[in-house]
């Protein structure tokens, strides 16, 4: 009787060493995973990004990301096991509440409020939908006011963010769901304890049942109530689930192999069990067949979950089932790490794309901005970028935070520089329209004289004065203008109708200066030898005739000038002599308002002639960088060739005024002398 006993209990530890070999490779690798899972479910329970959209938003109008986990935040799932179904996030169903839509963000936090005051439980993935719909409504919002705000000619400098008392509600509802998702927490881990507690126990008494071979057949009623109490315990610790099930098993498939039931029961329980297993096999191979990885993936641990659970079945088919088992779950942990390897590549793309932005804005940045076009010009193709971001997905998670930082300061940069720009802009205006306001109190101030000459000189040296400065704001600037305009026009309507008694000096100088052309005419059909003589005597007096009336003014000028260009023509006297004749004609009219007059005259035609040989020799250096070669460059050359050509003629034109006024100063001086 203790001979048979002995060689029951050597063919069980054969058998039992046998299955330890089979669990330990199991678990070997369920132990990684496990691992993987703790640290996902830590970072998932901490929620370190619950609060990264509303921060995104809050520091920046750029770009707001939707808080989703990244490919980092997966599990790393092996060939040969995955994580049980206790371990990985429930999915949410296809109605579920975290896919509905919302139209405004009452709506949103009126489903927040619910939650937060419901007895059951948040979801993540729900809460984690209303806080991105809910933020991007917000920021929408928010644009939507500074635009307003800036279309109506807001001052940038000056605008406020309103206050949004739906905003604190939101925030406030908010945190009592994280409270309420902290103390679930807590007692969740505490109610994990518990059943980790239940668990050792029930393993204590089936290992105790599993060392006594004889009292196996009497204890069996209990061992399947105690397998019952087991499946009816739910989560326990992540870091204990592996080592639990390990020992769980162990214990388990030494009592079935230490069992003496009858043949008949012990068949049939391994029938049972066969049957579950194999259907268990079924299901993992058709999730081959399933379209959504994801899915398939979490069904996958379901179908791990239950394999475990069920008895084992007889030892020539145990290993069998296994292998088979594990085939179908191979196949489906492929295909979940070849689609998470299909993200971290559209990771490495989004980062590639991202980083291009971010030197398109620095490339912009380092563009000059010449005026507000410029600056607004920039502004919209920033816009564009930043909407462009937008629609990119996130980066590799190392890399996230720092391209977006990257893409935020060169944002901010040019930004912070435009703001600048129209700061020192405004400001430019407001002196301006201080020195426009001035002029049009002087204006206003002179409008009432009587003094026309004297008047006359002063307002034209404040309209002159007025075309120097600088813009201001369109509409204060037409007020300006407008006031401006009407105190010069009030005294020059004065001024004309005090002068229209000297209109009868006018036709008379009219009549006079008719004559003058006449006599051109006469010397341009019937050409005499001192014909060039008597041009300049003619043209002479022709300028010592005062005004005429203003409406004949235009056609006798062009009647004079046609006559002349007809003279000089056919006189062959040059248009830079026909200047120089009229140049030493004024002379005369500036010797009578005395010396000071012809050395003003001289001192400004010096200027004049030493800036026309600055502008030659910047020309002339100007033509030493042209590419001949190119049709381009000859071209070029050609037109700079002529404009050079034109300042020395006008060159020599200064140069023989300046020499006419010495002539001019030699021969009074020579006649003082003789006096």
């Amino acid at each position: 009787m203790m001979d048979s006993q002995e060689n029951v209990l050597e063919q069980a530890q054969e058998e039992v060493k046998k299955s330890e070999e089979i669990v330990e490779n199991v678990v070997k690798n369920e132990e990684d995973v496990a691992s993987q899972v703790e640290q996902q479910e830590q970072v998932a329970e901490e929620n370190p990004k619950e609060t990264a959209v509303e921060e995104a938003v809050e520091e920046t109008p750029i770009a707001t990301e939707e808080a989703t986990p990244t490919v980092e935040e997966e599990p790393v799932v092996t060939e040969e096991a995955t994580p049980t179904a206790e371990e990985q996030p429930a999915e949410p169903e296809e109605d579920a509440p975290a896919k509905r839509a919302y139209a405004s963000k009452e709506e949103i936090l009126a489903r927040v409020r619910e939650i937060a005051h419901d007895e059951e439980a948040p979801q993540k993935d729900e809460i984690d939908h209303l806080k991105t719909v809910f933020y991007k409504l917000h920021v929408a919002e928010r644009e939507a006011q500074l635009k307003d705000y800036l279309d109506k000619g807001g001052d940038p400098e000056k605008y406020q963010v309103r206050p949004d008392d739906v905003e604190e509600a939101f925030k406030a509802e908010m945190n009592i769901i994280k409270e309420k998702r902290a103390k679930m927490f807590q007692a969740q881990e505490s109610e994990k304890q518990e059943n980790l507690k239940k668990k050792l126990d029930i393993i204590e008494k089936i290992k105790a049942m599993a060392t006594s071979p004889d009292e196996a057949n009497r204890s069996y009623p209990q061992f399947k109530e105690l397998q019952q109490q087991w499946h009816e315990i739910k989560a326990v610790p992540a870091e204990k689930a592996n080592e639990l099930w390990r020992n769980y098993q162990l214990y388990v498939e030494q009592f079935y192999d230490l069992l003496k039931l009858n043949n008949e029961a012990r068949e049939y329980d391994f029938k049972k069990n066969l049957e579950l297993k194999t259907k268990i096999c079924e299901a993992a191979e058709k999730l081959a067949e399933e379209p959504d990885v994801i899915n398939a993936f979490h069904r996958l641990q379901e179908l791990h979950q239950q394999y475990r659970e069920i008895g084992p079945v007889s030892k020539d088919l145990r290993e069998e089932m296994w292998q088979r088992f594990k085939a179908a779950s191979t196949v489906i942990n492929k295909r979940h790490q070849q689609h998470f390897e299909n993200l971290r590549s559209q990771e490495e793309e989004n980062l590639t794309k991202k980083t291009a932005l971010c030197e398109k804005v620095e490339a912009i940045n380092q563009e000059e901005n010449k005026g507000a076009s410029d600056w607004e010009k920039h502004t919209k193709q920033i816009i564009e970028i930043q909407n462009e971001w937008k629609t990119i997905g996130f980066a590799p998670q190392k890399m996230n935070v720092k391209i977006f930082e990257r893409f935020r300061a060169a944002c901010d940069d040019f930004f912070s520089r435009k703001a600048e720009y129209f700061k020192e802009m405004k400001q430019r205006f407001a002196e301006n329209a201080e020195k426009k306001k001035a002029l049009v109190e002087k204006a206003q101030a002179l409008q009432d004289s009587t003094d026309w000459k004297s008047t006359s000189d002063k307002l034209i040296a404040l309209q002159k004065e007025w075309k120097t400065i600088g813009m201001v704001p369109k509409k204060l600037g037409d007020q300006l203008w407008n006031d401006f305009l009407g105190a010069c026009n009030k005294f020059f309507e004065a001024r004309n109708a005090a002068n229209a008694g000297t209109r009868s000096q006018e036709r008379e100088n009219l009549a006079a200066k008719r004559d003058i052309i006449a006599q051109l005419k006469e010397l341009a059909e019937n050409a005499v030898e001192d014909a060039q003589e008597k041009v300049t005597e003619l043209v002479g007096k022709y300028q010592e005739i005062g005004f005429v009336p203003f409406k004949e003014k235009d056609k006798l000028f062009k009647e004079y000038h046609d006559v002349l260009d007809k003279l000089y023509k056919e006189l062959n006297i040059s248009v830079n002599r026909r200047r120089l004749d009229n140049f030493r004609s004024t002379l005369k009219n500036m010797a009578k308002k005395g010396e000071d007059a012809i050395d003003n005259e001289r001192d400004r035609l010096m200027r004049r002639f030493e800036k026309l040989k600055q502008e030659i020799q910047t020309y002339e250096n100007n033509l030493g960088f042209l590419n001949a070669s190119s049709k381009k460059g000859n071209k070029l050359i050609e037109e700079m060739n002529q404009k050079v050509q034109k300042l020395k003629d006008d060159l020599a034109l200064v140069r023989d005024k300046i020499k006419a006024i010495d002539e001019s100063n030699n021969a009074e001086e020579t006649a003082k002398e003789e006096q």
